[in-house]
């Protein structure tokens, strides 16, 4: 495990506490589909706390995690803690992303966006803003999503593997797909490999 790993090990580990028995607060959603570990979801509209980072799939979480981590930790003009929710999600980067631009996104070589879902008491008025310039804060609106869940390693093998399956679902089923792919997690480092929880979040529409 490299050293930036290491440090984002610490934090989550640190922050979570791994005897914490308090639930953590999730994107909010409602199935309207499901067929097996495939589901198609109807999301609320939320905030998310983003950073950009250059690197592959696999390290791009542990380099933005600080940044993040400081933010909802104090770091922000109103010197206030944000509460930790799941999950932390990961996407292909985008010219628009700098501009909080929700739709449209396209990935852009080996940059990434890595986001941390807002807690849903907050807007984009009252949240507090950044110190550090990297990050920004962006509303995403109500939409459609296509979810595969799956449970492993957070490797860019099953990553790709995951992502082929759900894009030749959508496929079948005659959806459009109309906007990045985003890999969400929502356990800690320490979380047993075998019991973690994966997913991939594609947007889509009827054709």
């Amino acid at each position: 495990m490299n050293r930036s790993a290491v440090i984002a090990f610490n934090l989550v580990l640190s922050f979570l506490g791994v005897t914490s028995a308090m639930a953590t607060e999730e994107a909010k959603y409602t199935v309207t589909r499901q067929e097996g570990v495939i589901e198609i979801r109807d999301y609320e509209a939320h905030i998310l706390a983003e950073t950009q980072v250059d690197g592959s799939l696999e390290n791009a979480s542990s380099k933005a995690f600080s940044r993040l981590f400081n933010y909802i930790s104090g770091d922000n003009q109103s010197r206030n803690k944000v509460a930790m929710t799941a999950p932390v999600s990961q996407s292909p980067a985008s010219e628009k992303i700098s501009m909080t631009a929700p739709v449209g996104q396209q990935g852009s070589g080996n940059r990434w966006v890595v986001s941390f879902m807002m807690p849903a008491s907050y807007t984009l008025n009252t949240l507090p803003k950044p110190n550090d310039a990297k990050v920004t804060l962006r509303l995403v609106p109500a939409q459609r999503v296509a979810a595969i869940r799956y449970s492993g390693l957070w490797s860019e093998k099953r990553y790709q593997e995951h992502k082929t399956q759900l894009e030749a679902w959508i496929a079948k089923n005659k959806l459009v797909i109309n906007g990045e792919a985003s890999w969400a997690r929502y356990d800690p480092p320490f979380m047993p490999w075998f019991m973690r929880r994966n997913e991939i979040l594609i947007p889509v529409t009827a054709r």
